[in-house]
């Protein structure tokens, strides 16, 4: 079957791969624009449309997908179906109506659950056990259209975020192509997402990635991982942010309750407390410093046994 993909992230790139592997034919890729990237923020091409010009595909990167340019070229190009995996824009009627099979979407949440840009965060966040991803119809409302497959994933105690997305953007990958080979057979027919059990998952914002330290500490671990690494989360101590990398666990043994937010080292364990017991720092990154073991980061600090608080 003759395709355009779309796709813009690093967890899209298996997924191209996988249809580049596969008996259809990528006639060509969308992407978003090139945009700023690195410590001197120049322009650069998304990781997309890096592996499409190494593999030799015609690239295209409308500013908006609406465009009258862009829908003439597609039209051009005569895709059969349109397979989409974090385009991470909104794709115009006019323009899902080009394909006879329409554009088909690979979104890492069992929906109705996650709808919207952060699915694999807040699946993390609100402490899901399973998740998974589904191929479904695009359709006008965002991520609401029929489905045509699912694989499922357990979430482990120390998945963060990245960790998550790296698994199911390969176990994905595999579900889009078989969604593709269903539909090229004709043996594969969407169904109704349920009315019930619909949860939305709108981006996380760096603001939202600040800690609550007076939440109990399983939360505290699960806004941490559900923010490693993008938006990173992050804390104050004395004025100065302090960005977090996964704690290095919950303390169970009996050490004396700490305020939430409140420091204290014992030896090369470097505690914080939380809304219910510490927890154990693990990486931290000090404001224009490199990341580094929080043990490190205290010895420099010279915290002393206990007193600084974060917030």
């Amino acid at each position: 079957m003759r395709l355009v993909f779309a796709g813009t992230p690093e967890a899209a790139v298996p997924s191209l791969d996988a249809l580049l592997a596969s008996e259809h034919e990528v006639a060509a890729v969308v992407t978003r624009p090139d945009a700023p990237a690195g410590r001197g923020l120049r322009l650069a091409p998304s990781p997309v449309a890096q592996h499409a010009e190494s593999a030799g595909i015609e690239v295209l990167k409308p500013a908006r997908p609406g465009q009258p340019e862009f829908l003439d070229r597609l039209r051009q190009i005569g895709p059969a179906c349109c397979a989409v995996t974090a385009y991470g824009a909104l794709i115009p009627q006019r323009a899902l109506d080009v394909p006879e099979h329409g554009w088909v979407n690979l979104h890492f949440s069992l929906l109705p659950a996650w709808r919207g840009a952060a699915p694999v965060q807040h699946a993390i966040l609100h402490g899901d056990d399973v998740t998974g991803a589904t191929t479904f119809q695009i359709v006008a409302e965002l991520d609401a259209g029929p489905v045509f497959g699912v694989v499922t994933e357990p979430i482990r105690p120390s998945d963060t975020a990245g960790d998550l997305l790296g698994r199911l953007a390969v176990s994905g990958a595999r579900l889009l192509v078989a969604t593709m080979d269903g539909i090229e057979s004709g043996e594969l027919a969407a169904r109704p997402q349920p009315a019930e059990g619909v949860s939305l998952a709108p981006k996380i914002t760096p603001e939202e990635a600040r800690v609550r330290w007076s939440d109990p500490a399983i939360a505290v671990s699960r806004q941490v991982r559900a923010c490693t690494p993008a938006p990173g989360a992050w804390t104050v101590l004395d004025g100065a942010r302090v960005k977090l990398w996964p704690f290095a666990g919950i303390v169970r043994d009996g050490q004396d309750a700490l305020k939430p937010g409140q420091l204290r080292v014992l030896g090369s364990r470097v505690l914080a407390g939380t809304g219910t017991q510490p927890v154990e720092l693990g990486d931290v990154q000090p404001q224009g410093k490199r990341r580094m073991l929080a043990a490190d980061w205290a010895r420099g600090l010279r915290l002393g046994a206990s007193g600084a608080v974060l917030g």
